[in-house]
């Protein structure tokens, strides 16, 4: 009697911190794939044409699948990519699949079912669009007009300046704009110019060549050819040095680059979005900005308004947070006091805050209801003198059905309960966040800790005490 053999299908295997387990082997060819394992993905290069996935380690950055989904770009592949992660570095597991990643695995977990799922797609059925779809949230009508225009201009190409204050989501809109532009297969590609001193942002952005410096042991590709094709986002670009301005101009006019410690000119084809929390022309006048370079980048300005300008945000941001955060199988709700808390609040540090926020009430909660007590604000001087930010006329009547909103709760019967007793409100919020950092001293060996679990540092803890009339838990070591 003759057996059936499952079909099987080219799968590129690359690790560069280990071999592939026998077993591991094995178990993928009993699933229907032939693997050829490498250390290098230039190495594997020669195979792509015959495969139809490719399995990549990332273990500090994603650089080798940027590397890699330009050098499939370039050979017209389009392979199902599934990176392996650690388990504890949930930051880079994010920031693969923001990067194009189909799936992502754990280092650690050879189970059939997890790789079957990872796998779950036809091999011979390429991934119809190498950048993911990312969720974002324009609710509030203010939201819906930028985002409305923010996808035109995406799809004109023409360069963009995105100005708002700090946390407001930025790159979130640098996102819509790439994935709305003929660039949306491309990379995108982003960089925090007041994050690093001049010469290490210069050799982000440029690259090197072997010898360029001590230590340049390699040549190295910089931001802009990683972005080949794509989408380089250069956040806070107010903060990045005047010389590193003028060779940034002479980039974006000259369409091309030279690595440093090199000579022959790389051509480029990127699109470059900038984005500030400074009045540029205020620093023009300053001398702290290039005026030809500002007029290089903002052919179409994007203004963000503050959270507490678009109120109707703050929830479906918060549930979309919710289900970002929480962990895997377990399903968090905001209750109506949670709700009320977040809208009135003023959000001084705009979605990042909020993120935050959400972040220490999934900690602090034990039962998956979000109530107020376990919203804990980053600026507690809101907390004494909390006037709300968003009124029912603000927010409009009637039953929220966006799905991120507050899983269908009126904001009128929500915010009737913020009209008829705020100071009671207050004083409830209050006493439950006295309650919070009790519990949480009187649960933990000393301070340092109780912060740790609380969320906040240290310092915060001790002016939280202060503030609270919690004088007498002073006195707890650290």
């Amino acid at each position: 009697m003759h057996h059936l053999q499952p079909t099987h299908h080219q799968l590129v295997w690359l690790d560069a911190h280990a071999s592939l387990p026998l077993d591991m082997h094995s178990q993928l060819l009993h699933m229907g794939w032939d693997v050829q394992a490498y250390d290098q993905v230039s190495s594997a290069a020669a195979l792509w044409h015959g495969a139809q996935a490719v399995v990549l380690r990332l273990a500090h950055d994603v650089q080798p699948l940027l590397h890699l989904r330009r050098l499939l770009s370039e050979q017209g592949q389009s392979l199902r990519i599934i990176c392996r992660i650690d388990p504890q570095d949930m930051a880079l597991s994010m920031a693969a699949m923001n990067q194009g990643a189909q799936a992502v695995v754990a280092t650690d977990d050879w189970s059939e079912a997890t790789w079957q799922q990872a796998l779950r797609a036809e091999p011979s059925e390429a991934p119809q669009a190498s950048s993911p779809q990312r969720h974002v949230v324009f609710v509030d009508p203010a939201s819906q007009k930028l985002l409305e225009l923010a996808r035109r201009v995406g799809a004109a190409e023409v360069t963009a300046l995105l100005v708002g204050p700090t946390g407001a989501g930025k790159e979130v809109l640098a996102r819509v704009l790439h994935d709305a532009s003929p660039r949306a297969n491309g990379p995108f590609v982003a960089i925090n110019c007041a994050a690093l001193p001049e010469n290490l942002i210069e050799d982000m952005l440029f690259g090197h060549e072997k010898g360029a410096y001590t230590g340049a042991h390699k040549e190295t590709r910089g931001l802009f050819e990683m972005a080949q094709g794509g989408t380089l986002f250069l956040d806070e670009i107010g903060d990045m040095p005047m010389g590193l301005q003028t060779k940034l101009l002479r980039v974006l006019q000259e369409r091309e680059l030279v690595r440093l410690g090199g000579h022959t000119p790389i051509a480029l084809d990127v699109r470059v979005i900038a984005a500030t929390n400074k009045d540029l022309k205020a620093a023009m006048q300053r001398h702290e900005f290039r005026e030809d370079l500002y007029y290089r980048i903002s052919t179409f300005r994007l203004s963000l308004l503050s959270l507490a300008q678009r109120p109707r945000d703050i929830l479906p941001l918060a549930n979309q947070f919710l289900i970002e955060h929480a962990p895997r199988g377990v399903a968090y709700q905001l209750t109506p006091s949670a709700q009320q808390a977040l809208v009135a609040y003023a959000w001084p540090g705009n979605v990042r805050e909020l993120e935050n926020v959400i972040q220490r009430a999934v900690v602090m909660c034990a039962d998956g209801q979000v109530a107020a007590e376990h919203c804990l604000f980053d600026d507690t001087a809101h907390l004494d003198a909390w006037t709300p930010t968003a009124t029912p006329e603000r927010l409009g009547e009637g039953v929220m059905s966006d799905p991120y909103t507050a899983n269908g709760v009126s904001t009128s019967a929500l915010m009737g309960e913020s009209k008829a007793a705020p100071s009671g409100l207050q004083s409830a919020v209050r006493q439950s966040e006295q309650q919070v950092i009790l519990a949480a001293i009187q649960s933990t060996p000393t301070r340092n800790d109780a912060a740790k679990k609380l969320g906040i540092s240290p310092r915060t803890l001790r002016y939280k005490i202060a503030q609270l009339g919690l004088r007498s838990m002073m006195q707890v070591g650290v």
